[in-house]
């Protein structure tokens, strides 16, 4: 098993089995141009508490990027998530992660190497809306 350290929240992985871990890193080791750009912004929330992780192992999947407080997946498609195929195992796998309560938003490389601005906006956005004391207490009675 991956050493995930006596501090670390090991819920906020569902658990992941070790082969996740290893491939998760060498995933983390050849990011693409607009992960790396997403990135460079994500990390800008650990100020607001938010911690963003690249290459987040959960249950069986690797999300691009996870932030366990807000329950939220950030996800970077290449084009090959175009195909049919591919596409389906996108909506299974969003419906097999929301069973864990975790939102998950999709942008392509495109949309993030072209508007980039756009596209920080939208995940601000939806940052505000996971964090609303509304949201965060609806479905315990308060809201």
């Amino acid at each position: 098993m991956a050493y995930l350290g006596k501090s670390v929240d090991r819920q906020m992985y569902f658990g992941a089995q070790p082969n996740l871990f290893r491939l998760a890193l060498r995933m983390r080791n050849n990011a693409t141009q607009a992960e790396k750009m997403l990135w460079k912004h994500l990390k800008k929330y650990r100020s607001q508490g938010y911690i963003f992780r690249r290459q987040h192992p959960i249950d069986f999947y690797i999300a691009d990027f996870y932030c366990h407080k807000l329950k939220l997946v950030i996800e970077v498609d290449g084009e090959i998530h175009n195909l049919e195929e591919v596409n389906e195992h996108d909506e299974s796998r969003t419906g097999h992660l929301e069973k864990y309560g975790i939102k998950l938003i999709r942008f392509t490389n495109e949309e993030i190497l072209k508007n980039e601005e756009l596209v920080l906006q939208q995940i601000r956005e939806f940052i505000v809306k996971l964090a609303s004391p509304a949201l965060l207490g609806a479905g315990d009675g308060r809201g």
